[in-house]
């Protein structure tokens, strides 16, 4: 009986977890890329940065999500310190908010929300789709919260039961430990605290433990972030996670003295024991918002002094040239930046050398050393354009802007040209790897020379983005018509391969075709990234491929669509 009554009980806690698992995921990915954005867009000030935390916690109900989200701003320098520390103080209020919901009667409404969610998420397109997520998550965890009470209750009066638990609680440190344990474990200080308020709303523990619980879920819940937070070696990325957790247990240490005289308090204001559990685990977090956000200057000082930079000479994704003293000059300070971008060139020569030996090997380690690449192309990028749009405006020539135009537009082209060859070909590769499949001979034989080409290609754009030559720039251009060539005569053969009956075209003729169209477009970055604004400024461009419309044409076909185009094509040459 007794055995059967803890798998209910372990089924309960289940239910629970997964139904706020349900409502995160529901939100993230009805919500994410928003939330994200407002969050990126409000880390002005620790104020509205404060704000900014406390609103995305309270949609995505978990403080760790939006810790994470910070903490990558902050590892890559886009956020400081003290804004982000505001953030985590504002997601450990928002995180308190769905429990003073729960902590009211409400579990009446359970079904109607998991028949709506079940509704929307059968019949709805994917916003309301993933909203139905979320009210199927609300439900399962109401359910969860009525079916853990009523399995209690039959044992609310068992003695042994009372005194074990009442012995367990009579240690509020030993409770600490227990609810941090608890929450590391299950990623969720909501559902610790949940199941906090059940015990308490039944008596099995006493008000003075219950809140104990709540200090050791609102611990256990900071140490995720610091154990899974950003990858790598450096501590300066540990700077937020620790500071999370430092302020945290600087609250529970100052709380846990005072902790009979808070039990006594909060339940002369509010007798309903789970009420009370619920308004603690918010009064807590706010007092310590109260406390740190006035401090927070001082205290990023600290963690910087704990948690000083280490600087990786080796780090290819490491600025080399991006000179801070030069910014005051804006001329030297463009110089720095453009011998800076010309790494870009360098990496993605080297993604598209692993492209071509995973083709020619298929070694799944060369597979993930190139994919690393491309994180290096976007901490440079970022850090490129960072540094030039921080040059003063008024400081610099219009032959100044200019130039810093064409370097944040060659840095930008060349990331895209990266992402390409990250998300498109290497996932193609290593799809035809997974399923042990092989290119025909001929056909290999026109990818290897295609990227051949583009190797070729990068190295011109480099050299065109330094002399700044009309000749050489022509001649990158009229690559853009030969690698329309290329694909046409290959795709034509490949065609000519299938009618013939080859197997090895047959199996892998969508991943052939995929791999052309895309070793194109890296083509079309790689011209747009040097050639086109170099033919630009000599006046070689013609605004648009598309004639003016003659008088007896058809009217609303004529110059107004010369925004149209071919496709991805940019104007053309001119005489």
């Amino acid at each position: 009986m007794i055995l059967l009554t803890l798998l209910d009980l372990a089924g309960a806690v289940a239910l629970l977890l997964w139904g706020i698992r349900m409502i995160q995921t529901g939100v993230q990915r009805a919500f994410g890329a928003r939330l994200r954005g407002f969050l990126d867009t409000a880390l002005r000030n620790r104020f509205s940065a404060f704000i900014a935390g406390l609103g995305v916690t309270a949609v995505l109900q978990s403080s760790t999500a939006t810790g994470l989200m910070v903490t990558g701003f902050a590892a890559d320098s886009l956020v400081g310190l003290v804004p982000a520390l505001a953030v985590m103080l504002g997601a450990n209020v928002g995180t308190t908010l769905i429990v003073q919901v729960l902590s009211f009667n409400v579990s009446a409404v359970a079904p109607i929300l998991i028949l709506a969610g079940v509704a929307m998420f059968r019949r709805m397109m994917q916003g309301p789709r993933d909203f139905g997520r979320v009210l199927i998550g609300l439900g399962l965890v109401l359910l969860a919260l009525h079916q853990f009470i009523s399995l209690l209750s039959p044992y609310e009066q068992v003695a042994g039961l009372r005194v074990a638990l009442h012995a367990i609680t009579a240690y509020p440190v030993l409770d600490m430990v227990i609810a941090a344990a608890l929450t590391w474990a299950a990623h969720s200080s909501v559902a610790i605290v949940l199941l906090v308020m059940s015990f308490a709303t039944k008596g099995a523990i006493p008000v003075e433990a219950a809140l104990a619980l709540v200090l050791g879920a609102n611990l256990g819940t900071a140490i995720n972030p610091l154990i899974e937070g950003p990858e790598g070696d450096d501590p300066a990325n540990r700077r937020l996670p620790l500071g999370n957790v430092l302020n945290r247990a600087l609250g529970v240490a100052i709380a846990v003295p005072l902790l009979p005289w808070i039990a006594r308090e909060m339940s002369a204001i509010e007798p309903d024991p789970a009420r009370a559990v619920a308004d603690f685990h918010t009064l807590f977090n706010i007092g310590l918002a109260l406390v740190f956000l006035p401090l927070l200057a001082p205290y990023a000082g600290l963690l910087r002094r704990l948690l000083p930079s280490r600087i990786n000479a080796a780090d290819p994704s490491r600025p080399r040239y991006l000179d801070a003293s030069a910014v005051e000059t804006p001329f030297v300070a463009l110089g720095s930046a453009a011998r800076e971008s010309l790494r870009l060139a360098d990496v993605l020569e080297s993604m598209l050398i692993g492209l071509r030996l995973l083709l020619e090997k298929g070694d799944r380690r060369q597979l993930a050393e190139t994919k690393a690449l491309d994180d290096v192309l976007d901490r440079l990028n970022g850090a490129i354009k960072t540094y030039v749009v921080g040059l003063d405006p008024a400081a610099m020539t219009e032959d100044d802007h200019r130039r810093a135009m064409e370097i944040l537009r060659f840095a930008t082209n060349m990331e895209h040209a990266g992402d390409v060859v990250d998300r498109n070909l290497l996932g193609l590769v290593s799809k035809k790897i997974k399923r042990g499949l092989a290119f025909s001979p001929q056909g290999e034989a026109e990818l290897l020379g295609a990227i051949d080409r583009l190797l070729g290609n990068v190295r011109t754009a480099a050299s065109l983005f330094v002399i700044d030559d009309a000749r050489l720039a022509r001649r990158l251009a009229a690559e853009k018509q030969e690698f329309r060539d290329i694909e046409a005569s290959a795709t034509e053969a490949h065609f000519q391969r299938l009618r013939a009956g080859r197997l090895d075209s047959t199996e892998t003729s969508s991943l052939h075709l995929d791999m052309l169209r895309d070793l194109k477009r890296v083509n079309t970055h790689l011209v747009a990234a040097a050639a086109y604004p170099v033919l630009e400024s000599k006046g070689e461009l013609l605004p648009s491929r598309i004639r003016d419309r003659p008088d007896d044409a058809p009217s609303g076909v004529g110059p107004d669509l010369a925004a149209a185009g071919e496709g991805d094509d940019p104007p053309r040459l001119g005489p």
